[in-house]
């Protein structure tokens, strides 16, 4: 590798390993370069008090600098039922949300689930949740799933 090539090349950290990567790259090289599963989304970590910013598995240019680090899946808190759980999802259903708060279903002739939820992200802070549908989560999310027999 020629010296003028070798000065390009900045060290980066992806999900906790050492990578080389020209600078500028695009996020599709980003992806490549740490083999990220299509599933998965790739963040730069920012400082300070703001969200960790998303990179497009796309030609977008993406400058580098020495020892920035990417991370390909965030792990979040949220409360469910006042019980902390953990998820690398960016988004849940009301049926995985439902299957977490009961693992084992409550029986009955007719149950019906309610799920609510509060201190979301600014685009959904509060809401309900219907079946069938799913809501973009953050750290901190609150949820109360509540179960009822309607017999």
């Amino acid at each position: 590798m020629s010296a003028n090539v070798a000065a390009h090349l900045v060290r980066i950290h992806i999900d906790r390993e050492d990578f080389e990567s020209p600078d500028p790259t695009t996020g599709k090289a980003l992806y490549a370069l740490a083999r990220i599963p299509n599933h998965r989304e790739l963040f730069r970590e920012v400082r300070g008090d703001h969200e960790d910013e998303s990179v497009p598995r796309d030609d977008t240019v993406i400058d580098l600098k020495k020892d920035d680090h990417f991370y390909s899946q965030k792990a979040v808190t949220i409360g469910v039922n006042g019980e902390l759980y953990e998820t690398t999802e960016a988004r849940l259903s009301f049926e995985e949300l439902v299957k977490i708060a009961y693992p084992v279903p409550p029986t009955g002739t007719c149950i019906e689930f309610t799920v609510t939820y509060r201190d979301g992200p600014p685009a959904n802070p509060k809401g309900t949740l219907t079946a069938g549908h799913s809501v973009k989560i953050k750290n901190g999310m609150k949820f109360d799933v509540t179960a009822t027999d309607r017999s």
